[in-house]
């Protein structure tokens, strides 16, 4: 049997067993019989006692047909605190002390239906107030400590997932400290061992054997380097997520220019690196999101005017990267809005890179600089 069919038989055996005694006790069954004979009385209570299976569908109604019923039926005191009872576990308080009040206004019809009183008055009005009122106090606090054990679940429930927030972020903390000390450590190991040994590769002096053992030693370097990275990547995602797609980097500028050319724009990129090349790893990631920001912002900012792009520099020098555009007169009507932090964005980025980057406007023109190390 379920629960709430455990509950069922419990409430109406509790409301068949009340009644019955109070049918023992009371009046019905007294020397002289009153104007509704005991037999009567208990086949309108038993019926009453078995309705309150209905008590979670409708409360309600339930009261309201079962209160009345003790004005000419003992037997169905037990019935009209259970819906008492269940009115206050569902219901406003008021509701449940309405019906108790109109409970206890049924006494006097009862009393005048019987010839002689086997009891005092007193006692059935104190009888009928006591179990009354415990009704309704036991309803209440079955609500509270309802409310109380949902209130206490929820809140369970929320400090396990709050708890499994913590250790996934603890969890990601680590793995990304772990991953920081091995890229800023282990990274930079490997890639002087691959320096020397291709200096050493390169030194004249060596036999043919130290040349091959110079070369395995760089390219043992270099294959650690890319397993390294493909570890701290893993470290760096959780597991089930995709990986991010490898960033551009300073070869891909010439793809933004081709870009802002298609869409009307006037740029004029001077590309003076030259035999440098384009350095490697994070510099050229950070000059390709600064050029893609400044492209952006002379577009919205100044569009129809001239863009000049400069990008120079090399191992020594550092990367150096300008951008500069007219300052339309009075603003640009109707341009696209921004949210302004752009520019913040960027100097963010420059900084961590270990660059510097100044932005102003002087002589009609607005320029950007930006100088990067040029990383090996």
């Amino acid at each position: 049997m379920t629960g709430t069919g455990m509950r069922d038989v419990v409430a109406v055996g509790a409301a068949l067993g009340g009644g019955a005694i109070l049918v023992a006790v009371g009046d019905a069954t007294g020397p002289v019989p009153g104007l509704v004979p005991w037999q009567v009385d208990v086949a309108i209570g038993v019926p009453a006692c078995f309705l309150l299976l209905l008590r979670r569908r409708w409360p309600l109604g339930l009261a309201a047909v079962i209160v009345p019923l003790s004005a000419v039926s003992i037997m169905a005191s037990g019935a009209v605190l259970g819906a008492i009872f269940g009115l206050a576990l569902r219901r406003r308080t008021v509701v449940a002390v309405g019906f108790a009040v109109g409970y206890l206004a049924t006494t006097p019809i009862y009393l005048l239906l019987q010839r002689e009183l086997r009891l005092p008055v007193w006692t059935d009005v104190v009888v009928r107030g006591v179990l009354v009122t415990a009704a309704v106090g036991w309803g209440l606090y079955a609500r509270e400590r309802w409310a109380l054990i949902q209130h206490l679940g929820e809140r369970a429930t929320r400090a396990e997932n709050e708890q499994a927030a913590r250790v996934a972020r603890a969890r990601r903390d680590e793995r990304d400290r772990i991953a920081r000390e091995m890229h800023d450590v282990l990274a930079h190991r490997l890639s002087m061992i691959s320096l020397q040994a291709g200096a050493l590769e390169l030194h004249p002096a060596l036999t043919a054997d130290l040349h091959a053992a110079a070369g395995a030693i760089q390219t043992g370097a270099h294959e650690a380097l890319d397993e390294l990275r493909a570890v701290i990547g893993v470290l760096r995602h959780d597991a089930g997520d995709e990986p991010e797609p490898p960033q551009p980097g300073l070869e891909a500028v010439r793809d933004l220019v081709a870009d802002a050319r298609d869409c009307g724009g006037d740029v004029r990129f001077d590309d003076r690196l030259g035999a440098a090349g384009t350095p490697p790893g994070a510099s050229g990631r950070v000059a390709y999101r600064v050029v893609q920001e400044a492209l952006t912002n002379a577009r919205k900012h100044a569009p129809g005017r001239p863009v000049e792009l400069v990008v120079a520099g090399g191992p020594g020098d550092g990367l150096r990267i300008e951008v500069s555009n007219p300052v339309p007169e009075g603003g640009v009507p109707g341009s696209v809005p921004g949210s302004g932090l752009g520019l913040v964005g960027v100097a963010e980025r420059v900084e961590l890179a270990g660059g510097r980057l100044a932005h102003g406007t002087a002589a009609g023109r607005f320029r950007l600089e930006v100088l990067l190390p040029w990383l090996a």
